[in-house]
């Protein structure tokens, strides 16, 4: 995916995002997000978009402040000029932007993009699931936010999962041709991708899928029925109640 194409997706998500949160109503529950309503999904999100817009517009050598959300009546409309704000940030910052960033990519401007891109996704299923929608994504999108958690939030020193006995996990995106390999033991986890060919390698746990429930799986908006599971299936429940992504 190149920029712009991302940013249209950036686009299109956000907006559907916010479309399914005035259909569910602010106070619908979230199921993915216990505890929280639509008006607390809409709060975060658009906190976290104006977050990002200030650090890339403003050329932030660190983390920005985060802003308050207004009142409830005011949410959809606050959330969508965050929004539109964020994509015009992102659209016109140079390519070589300096800016502060907490994981690798090309660059800071690429990572910001991805990484709001994948936030918004993952929480316009949030939205969607409190509206009763199923959300689904292009491959190419989902595998590439499985990466984005795999490869880049997964190994952080934050990183909080951790299994008495090391024990690997083999995560294929079958729509997607692409598959990673994951470590998890007593120390920091490891994830990195591999190719999908006669070789690839087997794990004391394999799981199978589209990308989209793959995405979902790993995200924690979806169990794992329905996947093609082999091996010790186990370290997926570690997964699903150890793993939190942050940007600290």
């Amino acid at each position: 995916m190149g920029t712009a194409g991302d940013l249209e997706l950036l686009r299109v998500i956000g907006e559907d995002l916010a479309g399914s949160a005035v259909g569910a109503g602010m106070a619908a529950p979230v199921p993915s997000c216990p505890g929280w309503a639509v008006r607390d999904l809409l709060s975060h999100v658009g906190t976290v978009h104006r977050w990002a817009s200030t650090i890339v517009g403003e050329c932030r050598a660190g983390p920005a402040v985060e802003s308050s959300p207004p009142p409830e009546h005011e949410l959809v409309e606050w959330y969508r000029h965050g929004h539109a704000s964020l994509l015009d940030t992102l659209a016109s910052a140079p390519a070589d932007v300096a800016c502060w960033s907490f994981l690798p990519g090309p660059s800071p401007l690429r990572f910001w993009i991805r990484r709001q891109l994948h936030e918004t996704a993952v929480h316009r299923v949030d939205a969607g699931l409190a509206n009763g929608e199923t959300v689904t994504f292009e491959p190419d999108l989902a595998a590439d936010g499985i990466d984005e958690l795999l490869v880049g939030f997964l190994p952080r020193p934050s990183s909080r999962i951790r299994q008495p006995v090391e024990r690997s996990v083999l995560v294929h995106a079958t729509d997607a041709a692409r598959a990673w390999m994951v470590v998890v033991g007593p120390g920091l986890p490891t994830g990195h991708e591999i190719t999908t060919g006669s070789a690839v390698p087997t794990a004391d746990c394999t799981v199978r899928g589209s990308a989209t429930e793959l995405y979902l799986l790993l995200w924690n908006r979806r169990d794992r029925s329905g996947l093609d599971l082999e091996g010790d299936v186990d370290v997926l429940e570690a997964w699903r109640t150890q793993m939190r992504v942050g940007w600290r």
